[in-house]
């Protein structure tokens, strides 16, 4: 049986960076990079032209940072695509305004080729991914973060990541807290069922309803969110 490969848009005002990127990425069957972009503006309208399924997105760029390109992606309807912030993590910010633009994963540059390849896999089957260097540092920010609102349904279209909340529209099984604790810890699916002894089958579906019931479009909203909610 074949499969769709993965498609990766590139976004770096480096060329080199851009061409080790391509170079990791295509030496893998299931990913291929459909298009590269040097500026933001560049990047938001690739994304609406290839279709891509992962962005890669660098932060500083020319006339328009990732950060905007981001939420600019993210809050059109026709652009399904995932993004993963790239950075150097010089600034905690830039993290704290990718979350609410709605990036779901973050990658720093000197990470190794195995962490960039998972990380498009993980941001292509609807995971999110936070580099364990930057998850305490990130969520700390956000846990800091008042939170106003209900907490409503998961759109079908994406929605920036600042939809925060104040309650659960439904209570989450101990079961499900369990499994939301390990997403916190930046656990893979692998590993959340290791330590509960469970399937990774029903892992997912834990998960799943866990983003049902935060209101969460990706695993990496969900833990923010909880975080808010004091739930991890």
């Amino acid at each position: 049986m074949t499969t769709t490969p993965i498609r990766v848009l590139l976004v770096d005002d480096h060329a080199m960076l851009r061409a080790g990127f391509r170079t990791i990425l295509e030496t893998q069957p299931d990913i291929t990079v459909v298009g590269e972009a040097a500026t933001g503006a560049d990047a938001v309208a690739q994304a609406s032209a290839l279709q891509p399924d992962v962005i890669t997105m660098d932060v500083q760029m020319p006339d328009m940072d990732g950060i905007e390109a981001t939420r600019r992606i993210v809050a059109d309807p026709a652009v399904a695509a995932a993004i993963a912030i790239v950075t150097t993590f010089d600034r905690d910010d830039y993290l704290h305004r990718a979350l609410e633009a709605g990036a779901s994963g973050f990658l720093l540059k000197n990470a190794d080729a195995e962490d960039l390849i998972a990380a498009v896999r993980a941001l292509a089957a609807g995971d999110g991914m936070l580099a364990p260097e930057v998850t305490r540092r990130v969520l700390a920010r956000f846990a800091a973060t008042p939170a106003t609102g209900p907490v409503v349904a998961a759109p079908a279209a994406p929605a920036p990541a600042t939809a925060p909340a104040t309650v659960l529209a439904e209570p989450l099984t101990e079961r499900e807290a369990e499994v939301l604790a390990l997403l916190a810890d930046a656990r893979s699916n692998a590993e959340i069922a290791g330590a509960l002894y469970i399937g990774e089958a029903t892992v997912k579906t834990h998960v799943s309803r866990i983003l049902q019931k935060l209101g969460a479009r990706d695993r990496v909203q969900a833990v923010v969110l909880a975080h808010r909610l004091g739930l991890a």
